[in-house]
């Protein structure tokens, strides 16, 4: 019996040389970027990172206050996948336990006589400030400095990324975030150093009460003392409040410090004091258990921090930037937008891929005056990483950051 020969299977196709997206950006991540941010002429695609956002578009921010019960304000603040905690907590320093206490004391009551004495009790508060704004100068903001009276801490969290494993000293970005948040609550001045005193007012009697209570002894009362001096020296400062401003970073996805300021923020705005007043039989502070009584801080605007991070289309761009001198490097860029091609980006918010791309990083603090038509105030600018970025790219960034301000204080006033 003939049996006939099988035919033989049809080859299959080779596979294709083609890696997914998420193995492409791990393998080659600067290109991969580059493909999004300048894509082919041709097809007429606008300039797109590659989470989706524009260059200038801040990923999805949300704040919750009043989440943690023990602390005196709490905040949590997320920006993106980045989110960060908050809690302010108070505690009570009194002036014998501060050693130049006495001596700085002293001192600035005799200047400040010597201020009211020169000063025309005609004259509105705040007429003599630089900017304007009427508002009287707080002589005691220096208390906030050299007393500590503002402490913050941050904290990354374990888990928070995978490079942070549990029993780990605390890392360098943790400690450098920590020193901006203190520097930014020092240059903003946002905490006003009377919501921090204490005072203690003596008693002040009048040249009649004097002479009622001192029949026995002969005093010479002047009774032409004015009362705003007599007020000044009845009243003394008798312990500060200290604000411990814990920040923890539970997940971190990029630009940790826009998330750690916004939520400081945040839980600045929801923290209240106790009343408390100076227990002249005890010679103690003596807070009150009501919390109707209790009081916000009276917050100097509304500092808002936005970074940008920026991207060279060069790899190389970095070590070239030393060799090539600046002119040759302008005539470069020039010669680059002549043609229509981008060579540079300035990424707003960036994120933990690219952070690692970023060749410079550009932090502004703006303020806004309250208003319709309020002026932008820059609070504070931290450039580093390179000198990319221009005095008309500045500009640009402040409208940004304005931008962005609108955006945060609406996000705050709904909490």
């Amino acid at each position: 019996m003939a049996t006939s020969a099988a035919a033989p299977a049809p080859q299959s196709a080779p596979p294709a040389l083609a890696l997914p997206p998420s193995q492409f950006a791990r393998l080659q991540p600067h290109a991969y970027l580059l493909a999004h941010l300048s894509p082919p002429a041709s097809s007429q695609q606008p300039s797109i990172r590659a989470n989706g956002r524009s260059p200038s578009q801040f990923r999805v921010t949300s704040a919750n206050t009043g989440s943690l019960t023990h602390t005196n304000g709490s905040a949590v603040v997320r920006i993106g996948d980045t989110t960060a905690v908050c809690g302010v907590k108070a505690e009570i320093l009194h002036t014998e336990d501060i050693a130049s206490w006495s001596v700085s004391h002293s001192s600035e009551s005799s200047s400040s006589n010597k201020r009211r004495k020169l000063t025309n009790p005609a004259d509105k508060p705040g007429a003599d400030r630089e900017d304007g704004s009427g508002e009287p100068e707080d002589d005691g903001n220096s208390y906030i400095e050299d007393f500590h009276l503002l402490v913050p801490n941050l904290s990354l969290s374990t888990g928070c990324a995978p490079g942070f494993i549990p029993g780990a000293p605390p890392s360098a970005l943790a400690q450098s975030l920590s020193h901006q948040l203190l520097s930014l609550l020092h240059t903003s001045r946002i905490v006003r150093s009377e919501d921090l005193q204490i005072w203690y007012s003596r008693p002040n009697f009048g040249a009649e009460e004097l002479e009622r209570h001192n029949d026995d002894e002969q005093m010479d009362v002047d009774a032409g003392q004015g009362a705003e001096e007599a007020s000044s020296e009845t009243r003394e400062i008798k312990a500060f409040w200290v604000l411990y401003i814990d920040v923890m970073i539970i997940s971190i996805a990029g630009n940790p410090f826009d998330a750690a300021w916004t939520a400081i923020l945040a839980a600045l705005r929801d923290t209240k004091l106790p009343r408390a007043w100076w227990d002249i039989d005890n010679e103690t502070v003596v807070c009150s258990d009501l919390v109707s009584e209790s009081r916000k801080l009276s917050l100097r605007g509304l500092p808002v921090a936005s970074s940008f991070g920026v991207f060279e289309a060069d790899a190389a761009a970095g070590w070239r930037a030393v060799i090539i001198p600046d002119a040759e490097e302008e005539r470069q860029l020039a010669e680059s937008e002549r043609k229509g091609i981008q060579r540079r980006w300035i990424l707003a918010d960036p994120d933990g891929y690219e952070e690692g791309l970023a060749q410079e990083r550009v932090t502004l603090v703006v303020d806004k005056a309250p208003g319709a038509g309020g002026k932008v105030v820059i609070v504070k600018m931290e450039k580093n990483g390179g000198f990319s970025v221009d005095r008309k790219e500045l500009k640009e960034l402040v409208d940004i950051s304005a931008s962005r301000w609108e955006e945060v204080n609406q996000i705050l006033g709904q909490c």
